[in-house]
Parts: C-alpha cells; structure tokens; sequence
C-alpha cells in the first residue's frame, strides 16, 4: 500500500494485535514493550524523514516505478507480519508525468503557420525546484518549458483599459545561443484587477486528506496555503470546505468569506488518513458550487491533493468528461499539487485545462503566498477565454521555425477559427511568454536537409518585410463568439541585441533544454546559459531571478559533476 502510516499509531496497533493473540506467545515474550517499541518508532521515524528524499527514485510516466529495497527494520522491532511495513520504511514511488516529445523544427515551405493553446500553469517549474533541492535529478518529463518561461515576469506592456483585456507584444533578436538564428518572443499581459475590484467569489476547497497526504510537505503545508487565502477574503465572498479520502465529506457548506475563524478552524481539524476516493470528492465539490453559486461572480473548485487517486472515479476520461461539463456550467476547476512520492503531475495539469483553470505546484509556504495572495486575481479571475496564437511564418524571410515547449498545447490550424474547441484562460494580470527559435533564409545554419523533389527556392519578396504575421483568438468571459487580434512582426523591428528579458526568457528556456537532455539549442551549455542569466538579472526586486541562478547551478552539480563544459551532458 502506497502509505506511511503514523508511527505511533503503528506501534500501538502492533501491541494491540501481539495482545489479542494473533503473535505467538513467544514473540509476545521476546518483543519489546509497547512504550519501548514507540520510542523506537519515533526514533526511527525521525532518521527516515531526515533520509528519505535522499532514497526517493523519481520516475516518469512511460517508465515502471521501481520499488526501493528496505532497509532492515531497527533492532528488537517486531512488525505484525513477516513483510509488514515499519515507520519509516520506503514504499514503491509511483509519481506519473504525461510523457512528453519536444516540438520538432519546421519548414516554413512545408508547414508556414504553427498554432497553438495559451498556457498559465507554472507547476512543472515549481515541482522540478522542489526535486532539485532535494537533490533528486528530475525526469525528462516532468520538465515543460513553457511553464518555466511563465513562472516570471518580463515585463510585457499591459493594456491601458478594460476594453481589450490584454495586450500583445513581440520582439525579434539574434538568439543568444546562435548569432546566426532569431528568437521570436511573444509576450501577453492581462488586465490587472485590484483586489478590491475582483467580483464575489465562490470558492470551494476540494482537500485530499488521504492517508498519503501524512507528511509535512502535504497536508500541513495545504492547511497553511489555504488558510492564507482564507484571509483574503470579503464579506461578499463563500467558501465551502470538502474533504475526501475513503469516502467524501462535507466538512464546511457554503459560509461567508468574513466568517474566516469559523473558516480557518474547519482547516485546522482536518487530518490524513484512508485511500482516496477522488472522483467522488469532486462530485460532492460541484454540488457545492452549485449551491453557493454567484452569477457574474467566481465560482471555482480548487482541488489540492499529491494526486494518488487509488479508489472512486479514477478514469481520467471519466473524470475529465465530469470537469469539462462543470466548466461549460460555469464552474471551473484549479488545481494545486503537494508533495513527493506518489504525485500525479499528469492528472492534476490536465484536469486544470478541461476546468479553465490553472495548475501550479506548492513547494513551500513562499510560493503559497505567491500563488494564493500575490496573484490572487490571476488565479481566481479569468480575463479571457479559449485564447489562441496563430503564427504564419514568411518562406522568403524565415527558412524554419520551432516552438519552445506548449508540447501539450498544439492545436490544428482549423482549431484556431473554431470556437467550439478549448483553449487556455487568461486571468487578470497574468503574463504569457512564448518563444519561436527562427532560421532565416540564407543564414547557413538550416537544420533539416533539402528535399530532393520539394521546392528549394523560396518565393519572391512578397511582403518581403514581414517576418511574420501574428493572429490571436480569444473569447470574453461571457461570451461564445471569439474576437480576433492581428499584427505584422516586421524584418525591420528586429533588435541587434536581445533586451534583459529576452535574454533571460532564452537562459530559462535552455535550462529546460539541459534538464531535457540538452539537444534543442545549438550546444548551448551550462556555462553559457548561466553567464546568460546572470547579465540579465536586472533589479531582481522579488529575487526570483537570483533564486532561478542559484537553482541551476544547482542542477549543473547534479547533471554535470565535477564542472559543467560547454556542451550538454559533457564534464569538464
């Protein structure tokens, strides 16, 4: 059982059953008495949480989780079996990652428009910081870059009214890893909404208290995050409490936001234990919501859970067909992951995108205030429904393109005009990045090799100075039509030199590449990613970006041992 039970109440129920006579009389005899057998537990619980990330194998999805080899019990323990587990001891890890294939490069002959969904979620960059200060290499594919490059601000333009809910920038330089190359960044940024501005919100905390949610990094950390958005609240807002583990409970129904001690007491009581029946935990969530819904308002389930979902509903078909019919009801659906172990990355990111809403990764207590204070409106507030980004790339300028990462998040060219299919939201004040590595016409520097029956010339200069031409969809929360932005990128906007936040959007995005394996960005290697990143720090008022050098020299000393070269996955 995917589990570590709490040690004393192991040792009790082990001198229960030796009691009751279920252990032999001489085992009875030889075993050590029931306060010996606790301070043994605790002491040996205590070594194994001070050890224990250092055993945990993180293991993506398309690999088998193996399962780690015990170390021997502490001496005179008498477990109730003999393979019954002790305090402590380790279990299989059965964490689950979507598996993921970089974008591959493009001819613009073959292929000239490239589309896709936006994305908000920053969890895989918070969950990978997690692995690495634990000293754990992270697995391929718990890395997506975009969601790394979204993690910071860069600084993109905001719109000067309501009228348009956000406004689109772009920028053209040469890429820091190749002179010969272009990088393309495109920058949204969302109306921002003060706090006080955001309309009533009906909140309902959907909390995995399950038996796996034992550990400090779960369900206390949980407890402490939604209490700080507790806190946050008006008197016009609802909150409704619901728990799940064997089975799920209603702990607090739809309560007024300036209740928050009768709010932050239900949070308190709470406690781990039992499988996880999540499915039936969301039903009962949406039943809430229905309750307390508010028209015009928020109405939003947050799921926060490590992700184990073992007992109930646990086809995510199922259960994404569940989130998608809430949403089209008005009701959307964010997520929060926890812990390590037996995470389920890929569950929680994509229930989050069928919900409209946003997944992020809460590592500590800093990043709770981050996501659940700091952004507040961006998480709770969408500005903007089902945007997407459409970019149709010019032959006679640009020889190949590759989009960095939205893996996930390409759509069909027919999905960009079909409003029937979803996309990605935008709340208020949120910032999206995306980047486009270009290969420009006659730079020397193609990487795919000519067709032999294909046209090798590209056409003549029609529209010779448009790079390319960028369109993008999006709907307003209330409506079903979508609106349409287009604009030019010109051949003559281009910067010789990318600004500080160009360059630190292409050092974060080949730290992804590193952690990838290192194969997408011309040998790009530690050393100049780092270099890269530290000149464009800037004023650094949040610390972000000196947090973000201090991580990958970090990952460098785990990837790269003993100095990291110039070329990926090579020592000094």
């Amino acid at each position: 059982m995917n589990r570590m039970f709490r040690h004393s109440a192991l040792a009790i129920g082990v001198a229960a059953f030796c009691l009751l006579g279920a252990c032999a009389r001489k085992v009875q005899e030889q075993a050590p008495s029931m306060a010996e057998q606790q301070a043994m537990a605790d002491a040996y619980a205590a070594k194994s949480e001070r050890d224990s990330l250092s055993r945990v194998q993180v293991t993506a999805a398309r690999m088998a989780a193996p399962m780690m080899a015990p170390p021997p019990p502490p001496a005179g323990w008498a477990a109730p079996s003999a393979t019954g587990p002790w305090p402590g001891a380790p279990v299989a890890n059965t964490e689950t990652y979507a598996e993921l294939e970089d974008n591959p490069v493009h001819r613009t002959l073959e292929t000239p428009v490239s589309t896709f969904s936006i994305d908000v979620d920053t969890g895989s960059y918070t969950n990978v910081r997690a692995m690495l200060a634990d000293g754990m290499r992270p697995p391929a594919d718990a890395v997506r870059a975009e969601e790394f490059l979204n993690y910071f601000d860069y600084g993109h333009p905001a719109p000067a009214s309501q009228d348009v809910p956000f406004r689109v920038s772009t920028e053209l330089a040469p890429a820091p890893w190749n002179a010969k190359r272009q990088l393309l960044m495109i920058g949204i940024k969302g109306y921002d909404v003060p706090k006080a501005s955001l309309p009533p919100a009906n909140l309902v905390f959907l909390i995995d208290t399950s038996g796996s949610m034992n550990a400090p990094d779960k369900l206390p950390l949980l407890k402490r995050a939604f209490s700080m958005l507790t806190r946050q609240l008006r008197p016009q807002d609802r909150v409704s409490i619901v728990v799940y583990a064997g089975s799920a409970g209603l702990v607090l129904p739809p309560t007024p936001g300036d209740r928050q001690g009768e709010i932050l007491a239900a949070l308190g009581e709470l406690s781990a234990g039992g499988s996880t029946n999540g499915g039936e935990g969301i039903q009962l969530a949406y039943a809430m919501a229905r309750q307390g819904f508010v028209k015009d308002g928020v109405n939003r389930v947050i799921l926060a859970t490590d992700g184990d979902f073992n007992v109930g509903t646990v086809d995510r078909d199922a259960l994404e067909t569940l989130v998608g019919d809430q949403r089209h009801g008005g009701i959307a659906l964010s997520t929060l992951g926890f812990g390590r172990g037996n995470y389920n990355d890929a569950m929680a990111e994509r229930l989050a995108d069928v919900g409209d809403g946003n997944h992020a990764y809460i590592d500590s207590v800093h990043e709770a205030r981050r996501v659940l204070v700091e952004e507040m409106g961006s998480t709770l507030m969408t500005i903007a429904r089902d945007v997407k980004i459409q970019v149709e790339f010019n032959p006679a300028r640009v020889a190949e393109y590759r989009l960095v990462g939205y893996e996930n998040r390409v759509l069909a060219r027919e999905d960009f005009d079909n409003d029937a299919v979803d996309a990605g939201d935008i709340g208020a004040g949120h910032e999206v990045t995306a980047l486009y590595e270009i290969t420009p016409v006659g730079s020397g520097v193609e990487r795919l090799p000519a067709l032999r029956y294909g046209d090798k010339s590209p056409p003549s200069a029609q529209l010779g100075n448009e790079v390319a031409h960028l369109r993008l969809r999006y709907k307003r929360p209330a409506e079903e039509a979508s609106e349409l932005i287009e604009t030019p990128i010109l051949a003559s906007q281009a910067t010789p030199t990318a600004s500080a936040s160009m360059r630190f959007a292409a050092s974060v995005a080949g730290f992804a590449d590193l952690l990838r394996g290192g194969t997408r960005f011309d040998g790009w290697g530690w050393a100049p990613m780092l270099a890269t990143a530290r000149g464009a720090r800037g004023d650094d008022p949040s610390g972000q970006r000196g947090a973000f050098i201090a991580m990958a020299e970090t990952a460098r000393s785990m990837v790269a041992p003993g100095g990291a070269a110039d070329t990926p996955g090579v020592s000094e």
